[in-house]
């Protein structure tokens, strides 16, 4: 009898068991990320712009405003931090974005965040703009955990059908071409993607919890809007301070040129997406899901400040797009979570894209299941309990849009070093600006000359972190090879799984300990083999592929 009282409650043990832990991941929160493409820190309403976002002006309201979150100075960089927690540096994935006649994109042995959440139980969607890669099947979003995909592989594809990008159109849904709608404002490319979002969402499986990644193509050029918001800021006056950056050299160019402002037209494009991310707010509340669901809202990276070309605001930060200036790289972020986070209150602690997947998982509490090391940190006792989260520099890098002159920035508390390396047929430059972002936030005072050991110090990280990168990382090739010719359909581009071999491939090196000497012949070039560190004896690293 005792035996059997014993076997009876240790069945009941393990039914409990298995009950408490299907009621925590049905209690899991909803994850919404919503990614807008080049938005200045200073456009929201929330801030004083006269642009009008009701619905980021919510979520500030509602939730957190991430006062010094960090993306990359431009978009593939992000997108690529975003979904694996690492350093674009270390992806390959950090001098430029991934171009249409680009073969390449983010390793595919690299784990990706909704790969997680999938297997934690969540649905998973992406809804909007991928460029993390488009020749191979092993780098479509479907193959990297999205259950979902419904969007465009490319960036500046439009705002209206067909949504082409060199001659192809680029929309699809699962590798499937989509059926293009008709020319009409309810048509209008933000504005399909907030409808889809919610359409997925209601029609979700309501047992589960859900994953929805929804990167807007908004604000970034070719900008286009409805015409009732373009006639809404025709009379928009474009007084935004200059750039203090490399940005007004271009801006300069424009105006002699006679080029108008696109302020007026930006300030339309960026109200469309805000309305988009109302309709999707309104969803949750509909759903009655609201309370329980993580929504977090930020740029890829800041405004541009070229004259003619986008619009967008960085102020009161220097710089912009494509410059690891503050303008280029602190960008607009939000995050609200009404059963966990308390509303209306200002984060200040250092937050990156890195950052996201780590902290994410930690706040649903699932296993991230990832084979390399984040360089993110989890900030989710921050965020929670307001706890300090001690942290790594943070380093950033662009070579867009010259090739061969790099700007670098390495962040280590509160001093700022910024490094700009020109590298022309018989020479190369390399000049430092050192700042503190506690007392100089705007990059106004360059300390560069009264701490020279503190630059001696931090232009050693910079390189070691340089040495790095994949030597067949992106790099500034805006010009296709020549010769090459587009597709007539971006969905049917990718080489199916089935025509590719099962590993990759490093090198044409004979074999792997050629491979290995090659790798450390290079030194700080960059890296041959991926993730190897560099080391003093050849043949010697940690884990290498």
């Amino acid at each position: 009898m005792n035996r059997m009282m014993h076997t009876l409650a240790a069945l009941m043990a393990v039914v409990l068991w298995f009950s408490a832990n299907d009621v925590s991941a049905s209690e899991r929160p909803n994850i919404v990320i919503m990614l807008a493409d080049d938005i200045g820190y200073g456009d929201p309403g929330f801030r004083g712009s006269p642009i009008e976002t009701p619905s980021l002006d919510r979520l500030a309201r509602e939730g957190l405003v991430l006062d010094r979150f960090y993306s990359t100075p431009i978009c593939s960089p992000t997108r690529a931090a975003l979904m694996t927690g690492r350093d674009p540096m270390r992806l390959g994935v950090a001098y430029g974005v991934i171009l249409p006649w680009d073969s390449g994109g983010v390793h595919t042995r690299e784990h990706f965040m909704p790969e997680s959440f999938k297997a934690a139980g969540y649905q998973t969607a992406m809804v909007g703009k991928w460029h993390l890669g488009h020749s191979q099947q092993a780098m479509h979003p479907n193959e990297r955990g999205f259950d979902h995909f419904y969007g465009h592989l490319h960036t500046e594809v439009g705002y209206y059908p067909p949504f082409g990008i060199l001659g192809g159109k680029d929309f699809q849904v699962n590798g499937q071409t989509m059926d293009y709608p008709s020319l009409t404002d309810e048509n209008y490319g933000t504005y399909l993607l907030a409808n889809h979002s919610s359409e997925w969402i209601k029609n979700r499986d309501k047992s589960k919890p859900f994953f929805l990644y929804l990167p807007f193509l908004a604000p970034h050029e070719p900008l286009a809007a409805p015409q009732p918001l373009v006639d809404k800021y025709r009379d928009l006056e474009d007084d935004r301070a200059p750039a203090r950056s490399p940005s007004d050299e271009f801006a300069g160019v424009g105006k002699l040129t006679g080029v108008k402002s696109r302020r007026p037209l930006y300030a339309a494009t960026v109200d469309a997406m805000d309305q988009a991310v109302g309709r999707v707010l309104k969803t949750l509340d509909d759903e009655g899901i609201a309370d329980n669901t993580i929504v977090m809202f930020f740029s890829d990276n800041g405004a541009t400040r070229v004259y003619g070309r986008g619009g967008g605001d960085n102020s009161p930060f220097r710089g912009g797009k494509a410059e690891v200036y503050e303008g280029g790289i602190r960008v607009v972020s939000l995050m609200r979570w009404p059963q966990r986070m308390a509303a209306g209150s200002n984060f200040t602690q250092t937050m990156t894209a890195m950052d996201v997947f780590p902290t994410l998982a930690s706040l649903a509490e699932i296993d991230t299941n990832n084979e390399l090391d984040f360089d993110g940190v989890d900030m989710s006792p921050a965020l929670i309990e307001q706890e300090l989260v001690a942290r790594e520099p943070v380093f950033f890098a662009s070579e867009i849009p010259t090739y061969n002159r790099f700007n670098f920035a390495m962040i280590e508390n509160d001093w700022k070093l910024v490094q700009w390396v020109d590298m022309k047929p018989l020479s190369t430059t390399v000049t430092h600006e050192l700042f503190n972002l506690a007392d100089d936030p705007g990059e106004y005072n360059n300390l560069a000359d009264k701490y020279p050991r503190r630059v001696i110090e931090m232009a050693a990280e910079i390189l070691e972190r340089r040495a790095l990168y994949p030597i067949n990382g992106t790099r500034a090739r805006i010009s296709s090879p020549p010769g090459w010719l587009p597709p007539k359909d971006w969905a049917d581009y990718p080489r199916p799984l089935e025509h590719l071999q099962s590993q990759p491939v490093n090198s044409m090196a004979p074999d792997a300990m050629k491979e290995r000497v090659l790798d450390y012949l290079y030194g700080d070039r960059g890296r041959l083999i991926y993730n190897c560190e560099p080391t003093s004896v050849p043949l010697v690293g940690g884990v290498c592929w």
